[in-house]
């Protein structure tokens, strides 16, 4: 085989035909994944929607209402044509490591249902504790018109995660912006 010279014409041939490959291989990548990364993303919400709401029966995600973009969503949910609660996808851009995402459940009266965590990436040990039922818990069955929704050391009524104040300021300021949208457009 004969080798090509080192030219400036054949070096640019050659990372021209290595771009335009490289190209054509991620292009088939993306195509080939993007629906089963969108089914599985759409599987994250439905399940964190049953996961804070209490049961239902009709399509939550048929039932949607977006508030802020796609950033703040409420999911309203039946059982038997009742209204049972409704389900606000919310954030927090204030977390130590970028946005976290929740998934919020409030009962007919404004009551908090449960919390569940849909996307966070604070540091491993300390901001990730925000998961564990010893610190969500504390706001099931509260409703934020009485139980002040910001940790303890602002003045609130929420035990923050040692040595992670700021994940939980973020938990708090996400939690507010849920009740918020709720009153605006999930209240009925």
């Amino acid at each position: 085989m004969q080798k090509l010279s080192s030219t400036l014409p054949n070096m640019v041939l050659s990372l021209t035909i290595i771009s335009i490959v490289m190209a054509i291989a991620l292009g088939f990548v993306y195509e080939k994944t993007k629906d089963p990364i969108a089914k599985g993303q759409q599987a994250k919400i439905t399940s964190a929607i049953a996961e804070v709401l209490p049961p239902f029966d009709n399509d939550p995600t048929q039932n949607k209402q977006q508030i802020e973009g796609d950033n703040l969503v409420i999911y309203k949910a039946t059982k038997g044509g009742q209204w049972v609660g409704s389900a606000v996808k919310t954030y927090s851009p204030k977390g130590f490591s970028g946005n976290i995402v929740l998934m919020v459940g409030f009962l007919p009266d404004g009551t908090i249902n449960n919390i569940s965590v849909v996307e966070q990436k604070e540091t491993p040990g300390l901001g990730t504790k925000m998961k564990e039922p010893k610190f969500k818990d504390q706001f099931n069955n509260k409703n934020p018109e009485s139980f002040k929704i910001s940790v303890k050391k602002d003045g609130g009524d929420v035990d923050a995660i040692t040595a992670s104040t700021i994940s939980s300021r973020a938990f708090c300021d996400a939690v507010n912006r849920a009740y918020e949208a709720f009153k605006k457009g999930g209240a009925q």
